[in-house]
């Protein structure tokens, strides 16, 4: 007769062995740790993957500069890319030693958020104790480590293709996936004139989104010169310096004098949101990826006083399998190359040194990959 703890021996190997990990440990305000922690092991509907390449998100910065809450002792990072080492009971259609890519989104696939196509609003089935389905390196442990469990995993493993590499796919799991969902969400059409407010990672994204979804024109903005240059490299059309000339008037002179059709605000700033308004056509629409921290202000005039039929919408980063896998087809097809953003590479040991670069902005930084 086989007994349930032969059974869970079968199902989970070395469930019950003691083993561990390297990886980046919060423990407070510029205290990110590599430690090692006990490795995660596969329950019921989970997968752990093997990481062999993640990045530092602005996110991240966020988190060690204790701009955003979490818990000390947590792994932080939410941009993995891995080989799949175990699978739990009930996750079928994958093998392990495939290679997969896993939304910083990880959306169930079964609560009231999903069920009404809100993936990135997941509240896992109960409670919402996340920013929508935002967990990794937030709630749970991330992916800044040899390791990573995988919630959801039938919902959020999507396989990488042969030929495509860790460095064309990596940044499809947070920032590309946001900045052209925030494009989507402004719902640019074939022929509009877009602004794009701050040229980091995320707002190239957005400009590139734009752009494939058929903008006649994208106009990005930064006080940064190498962001400036950088966008200009990955083919943005006009690149505004905001320290320089008045943008809000270039923008009207650059689309005749009434305003772009889609404004998309990527850097979470009172002026950069006000100016984003200044600049919409009537019934135009402000797409806003930012983050923002204190009181957001709507000015009356750039709000034409609600006569101007224009339309805000908000975009929290699209995850899921099934976002992954169009991101990737779109690289795959060569209509979307992201590699010129990972302008840095380190160890996993070294992360702390990749922090200060990233947060410096210094060495024409954009992205960082870490290999474990």
């Amino acid at each position: 007769m086989v007994t349930t703890f032969e059974v869970e021996e079968m199902l989970v190997p070395h469930a019950h062995a003691t083993a561990t990990m390297r990886a980046a440990v919060f423990h407070g305000v510029d205290d990110i740790r590599v430690e090692e922690v006990p490795k995660p092991h596969a329950g019921p509907g989970q997968a752990v993957i093997r990481v062999t390449m993640t990045t530092i998100c602005g996110t991240d910065l966020h988190i060690a500069r204790g701009e955003y809450p979490v818990k000390p002792g947590l792994i932080i990072g939410h941009e993995p890319v891995g080989v799949i080492e175990e699978l739990g009971i009930g996750v079928t259609g994958y093998a392990v030693g495939e290679r997969v890519i896993v939304g910083a989104i990880t959306p169930c696939g079964q609560c009231n958020a999903c069920l009404s196509g809100k993936l990135s609003q997941c509240g896992h089935g109960s409670g919402y104790e996340a920013i929508g389905g935002w967990r990794f390196g937030n709630t749970i442990n991330g992916a800044q480590a040899e390791y990573l469990l995988v919630p959801s995993a039938q919902a959020n493993l999507a396989k990488i293709p042969d030929g495509v590499t860790d460095e064309q796919v990596v940044l499809l799991t947070d920032i590309a996936s946001t900045g052209i969902g925030g494009a989507e969400s402004g719902g640019v059409r074939i022929g509009d004139a877009v602004a794009v407010f701050g040229q980091g990672p995320i707002g190239l994204c957005a400009s590139l989104g734009a752009k494939l979804m058929g903008a006649s024109i994208v106009i990005g903005v930064d006080g940064d010169d190498n962001r400036i240059l950088f966008a200009r490299k990955m083919g943005v059309d006009v690149v505004l310096d905001d320290r320089i000339v008045d943008v809000v008037d270039e923008i009207r002179k650059l689309t005749g004098g009434t305003g772009v059709d889609v404004a998309i605000e990527a850097l979470g700033e009172q002026s950069t949101f006000e100016n984003a308004l200044r600049v919409l056509r009537p019934g135009g629409t402000l797409s806003s990826l930012g983050v923002y921290s204190g009181k957001l202000q709507v000015p009356y005039e750039a709000f034409a006083a609600g006569l101007g039929d224009h339309r805000i919408v908000t975009t929290l980063c699209p995850g899921g399998k099934e976002r992954m896998r169009r991101l990737i087809e779109m690289v795959r097809r060569g209509k979307l190359d992201l590699r010129p953003l990972i302008t840095h590479r380190f160890k996993l040991a070294d992360i702390n040194e990749a922090y200060k670069l990233f947060g410096s902005r210094a060495d024409g930084v954009m992205k960082v990959a870490i290999t474990p």
